[in-house]
């Protein structure tokens, strides 16, 4: 019995002392990013009205429930790498509209980080600039000497300007608004594995986002925009600012007709045409271009993020998405490949070909899938096959025309849930 209680005591202990650390961290993030007027780290002296208030304004912000409380979600937002400059609103200047009061402006890299090469280092900064110049009457050159508008170091920790990092994921870079002196100057923070690609932290889309900043922008809620705080790894082959960069940007320096930026598809939107869903461990999750949008059981509200902020790797626009619970796997398709994911992981030995499922080769994508709890375990497909998860087989019979399965239904399904028993179709 002793031992016991023992057990029971050390467990509290570790309980207290596990509560002590996030009350700390979550404490010390809303000091930094919401303005929480206590001390960072000050938690025994903070107001509980105030630490609430603030907690609410960044659930809020990122399209959390609005709870109040350090719950789940709110936690795992907190833990995510992101910029060090704090949020605001959808889309935003900085305070005083801060901006430079000449298009002509100049940038120069004092140091270079070991984790790739210079020669990449310059065509990933001077990218991030492109990214801008590309949509305004902006011109902005390098210099190799003196003291230019934007002057971008890598640095480590305490580096002398109030705003230490923090080391490895946690604040990835920060800069700061346009002004004399320190204005526009952008550090990276060199405890950061940074990258050309999807490992790491691709250098190009954090300098991107900090070089907005840099050029007057604060923090935006829409997830779809490059100056979201948080950071998400997108295909650079595809990247192109959302409406809502190219509106703050334009609303300091003007327009450039060179291109039209993508919206962030709204959930409000009438004429939106989905391109899969699927239920995810409890959640119902919906799919569209680079975006998904996540519904938790018994919550009215639906918070929209990126695909890449989940699972890195995936493409974007997928075809077709279902969740096998024999395997408690989720398999996502595209053209003729197909990933498997468990949680944020994908398996090994993924994407395959659709082949691999037992689709003839001529079949060339999925247009939407789902599980039929009605005919054990089976996944009906669109182009339409049955497939037995237990045997991992295709059905004999199929494919069948679409209207001998569910009477009513013509044309090609875009994206197939179901439900409680009841099939939700959504059809181009």
């Amino acid at each position: 019995i002793c031992y016991i209680k023992d057990f029971e005591f050390l467990i509290f202990c570790y309980l207290m002392i596990l509560c002590s650390v996030l009350k700390f961290h979550s404490t010390d993030y809303l000091h930094k990013f919401y303005n929480l007027s206590s001390a960072p780290g000050d938690h025994l002296k903070r107001s509980s009205g105030q630490f609430t208030k603030k907690l609410k304004e960044m659930q809020k912000f990122f399209g959390l429930r609005v709870t109040g409380k350090l719950d789940t979600e709110t936690i795992q937002k907190m833990k995510t790498p992101r910029c060090g400059v704090p949020d605001v609103a959808s889309y935003s200047t900085f305070p005083g509209r801060l901006k430079w009061a000449t298009n002509d402006l100049t940038y120069r890299i004092e140091n270079y980080t070991p984790d790739i090469p210079k020669a990449d280092v310059d065509k990933a900064i001077s990218s991030a600039f492109e990214v801008w110049t590309e949509v305004t009457p902006l011109k902005i050159t390098r210099i190799y000497s003196g003291t230019a508008d934007i002057m971008i170091t890598f640095v480590y920790g305490d580096h002398g300007d109030n705003s230490p990092f923090d080391g490895p994921e946690g604040i990835l870079a920060h800069a700061f608004a346009p002004s004399p002196g320190i204005g526009g100057d952008t550090h990276f923070d060199e405890a950061e594995s940074f990258s050309t690609g999807s490992s790491g932290y691709c250098l190009f889309l954090v300098a991107a986002h900090e070089f907005g900043h840099a050029l007057g922008l604060s923090h935006s809620k829409d997830p779809g925009a490059l100056m979201y705080p948080t950071y998400s790894y997108v295909n650079l082959e595809s990247f192109t600012l959302s409406s809502d960069d190219v509106d703050g940007i334009q609303s300091l320096y003007g327009n450039s007709p060179i291109m039209t930026p993508p919206k962030t598809p709204s959930a409000c939107d009438t004429s939106l045409v989905l391109d899969a869903a699927t239920t995810f461990r409890g959640e119902t999750m919906f799919f569209k271009d680079r975006f998904l949008w996540r519904k938790s059981p018994g919550s009215i509200e639906v918070e929209q993020t990126t695909i890449k902020t989940f699972w890195p790797e995936l493409p974007d626009k997928v075809d077709a998405v279902y969740e096998s619970f024999v395997w408690d796997t989720v398999f996502v398709f595209k053209g003729k490949r197909v990933w498997a994911l468990q949680g944020y992981d994908i398996l090994q030995g993924y994407p395959r070909t659709i082949q691999k499922f037992g689709f003839p080769p001529t079949v060339k994508k999925v247009d939407a899938a789902f599980i039929s709890y009605f005919e054990e375990q089976k996944v009906i497909f669109f182009s339409n096959f049955s497939y037995d998860e237990t045997s991992k087989k295709m059905e004999k019979g199929y494919p069948k025309l679409i209207k001998a399965n569910f009477p009513g239904i013509g044309g090609r399904v875009n994206a197939a849930l179901e439900s409680n028993g009841n099939y939700f179709n959504f059809l181009f």
